[in-house]
């Protein structure tokens, strides 16, 4: 079948992705950035290449060998609890290295497709909900900042020069395979440690900061028709729901036969401010155009990722 070029092939989003063209029999490769040590979650039959993401000369040739026929950009780079520490080196893993990866697709074969993994962060402050592909972008970090450089870069490289290239402005969307830095992971870890035995409770921040969260497989699956259409385009791939912390804390806890009221405690050290408008996305580009809709509503995913933490505590303990 098709050769596929991944960046970000090591986090939830890249895996599922290579996975499912896996799936479909295409050749997938990853691309590392140069120094970095191979994935720990590995996909069978994935080839790995590297590059420093800074050198244009050094990815053509990467191109000119590999001749994929789709190129999707996976890789974004965050700090710490937020998305505002180190503009510089956000900028440019975000945005500058977007750039470089469009010129030389267009320098080497303009065929390419190419998908970029954008975000609702590029709304920022939100003048309307829920947002579509025409609200104005108003981002309040260097991240949301950087991911709109690139996605401008993609308007401006596909008017240009005829490029097929897409951003697919993702709202939250999580798994079992979501980071363990993320709420919604530390949530499905801690059900799954207190429904084993612990004691200790959860802390939290603000619990009615709401979020539209969707399953992330079905975002890869958003991004993957994307390249499939005859013409290049961007799409908000959102549910279209907004649901709190709180609510998250109910359901996972439930889940278990357990009252979030009795572990979970409030932390202000994790409590952060956020006067923002609601980030909710409206998808009806995607529906109409790509045919998409999500698989899983939300309780049906925070039972899935209750249920992965329990079967994955488990299974360490058995091995202990």
């Amino acid at each position: 079948m098709a050769t596929i070029l991944i960046t970000g092939i090591s986090g939830q989003d890249g895996s599922y992705l290579a996975e499912q063209l896996r799936e479909e029999g295409h050749a997938v490769v990853g691309l590392l950035r140069k120094g970095r040590t191979a994935p720990v979650r590995r996909v069978d039959g994935v080839e790995y290449a590297e590059w420093d993401f800074a050198d244009v000369a050094a990815l053509r040739g990467l191109l000119q060998s590999l001749r994929p026929a789709a190129f999707y950009n996976l890789a974004a780079f965050s700090t710490g609890a937020g998305m505002y520490d180190d503009a510089v080196a956000i900028g440019e893993f975000n945005g500058i290295a977007v750039a470089r990866m469009l010129q030389a697709i267009v320098e080497t074969d303009s065929l390419i497709r190419f998908c970029q993994a954008s975000s609702s962060e590029m709304f920022g402050d939100p003048v309307d909900a829920p947002q579509h592909e025409t609200t104005p972008f108003r981002p309040q970090s260097p991240y949301g900042a950087a991911k709109l450089f690139a996605h401008t870069a993609i308007r401006a490289c596909r008017e240009r020069h005829g490029a097929f290239a897409c951003s697919a402005i993702l709202y939250n969307h999580e798994s079992p395979r979501r980071g363990p830095a993320f709420v919604t992971r530390k949530i499905a870890d801690a059900v799954a440690r207190i429904h084993a035995g612990d004691r200790e409770p959860l802390p939290l921040g603000n619990l009615e900061a709401r979020r539209d969260w969707g399953y992330a497989p079905d975002y890869v699956r958003a991004m993957r028709l994307m390249l499939a259409q005859d013409r290049a385009d961007d799409y908000v791939v959102a549910t279209g729901q907004l649901h709190s912390v709180r609510e998250f804390c109910e359901v996972a806890f439930s889940h278990a036969g357990l009252d979030y009221r009795d572990w979970v405690k409030d932390n202000a050290a994790d409590l952060r401010h956020d006067a923002r408008g609601p980030l909710v996305g409206d998808a009806a580009r995607a529906r109409d155009r790509l045919g998409w809709r999500p698989t899983k509503d939300f309780e049906a995913l925070v039972r899935l990722m209750v249920d992965a933490s329990i079967a994955s505590l488990a299974a360490k303990d058995s091995m202990s």
